[in-house]
């Protein structure tokens, strides 16, 4: 099946914020909402507070994430609550003690440090990857992508995105002197510094350099 393209010309706008969403319907996502959030472990049990509320949902892994696993690993070695970005449904629940049960099906990012429930881009991002030494990311919104590269002011770019097949992408763009390729993969992917997780692997490809790092998908793409 040939991939499909699409041409995205022009700088991005100014990102504003938003925190929950819910996507268009579609035959595998009509009942599931995206989510962000706080996870917490409570005597043993692993619980999800959506941004800004009281609200707390037991989990229950029904996509088979693992998230148990990486979670309770990362929280306890730590006090602080866990930033979640998270797909799934709300339920009720049984359980004394809680206020629904969150039916999750995917994962798209736990992290400590980074903006989380604050983000002010993410409803506008489509994509973002980044990687360490050297520092790199790249923010990609409906009409061009942000490089942002350590001790270098920030360049705007277009692009053109290639859907590969097992939902990879490949995005290119050539202007102002630069070659840039970003290849991601749906794969997780764990930053050796932070400890974040996140759900796409990313290989950044910038003239002659190859640079590795993690993604997700931000709120302004269905995938």
């Amino acid at each position: 099946m040939p991939a499909s393209r699409t041409l995205l010309f022009a700088l991005l706008p100014l990102f504003a914020s938003c925190q929950v969403f819910t996507e268009q319907p579609s035959d595998t996502v009509a009942e599931q909402t995206r989510l962000q959030g706080q996870l917490s472990l409570q005597a043993g049990q692993l619980l999800f507070t959506p941004c800004r509320e009281q609200r707390r949902f037991v989990i229950e892994d029904a996509g088979a994430t693992d998230i148990e696993a990486e979670a309770t690993e990362q929280l306890a070695g730590s006090s602080e609550a866990l930033f979640a970005d998270v797909r799934g449904s709300l339920a009720a629940s049984q359980q004394v003690g809680v206020d629904g049960q969150l039916n999750l099906q995917r994962v798209y990012r736990l992290h400590y440090q980074g903006p989380g429930c604050d983000d002010p881009n993410f409803k506008r991002t489509t994509l973002h990857a980044s990687g360490q030494e050297p520092g790199w990311s790249v923010t990609v919104g409906g009409r061009g992508l942000v490089l942002e590269r350590q001790g270098q002011p920030p360049l705007a770019l277009p692009y053109l995105e290639e859907r590969l097949p097992e939902g990879r992408l490949n995005l290119t763009s050539e202007a102002n002197g630069q070659r840039l390729e970003l290849w991601v993969a749906p794969q997780r992917c764990a930053d050796p510094k932070s400890g974040a997780v996140q759900h796409l692997s990313a290989e950044l490809r910038l003239n002659d350099e190859v640079l590795r790092g993690c993604g997700y998908y931000g709120g302004a793409r269905s995938d």
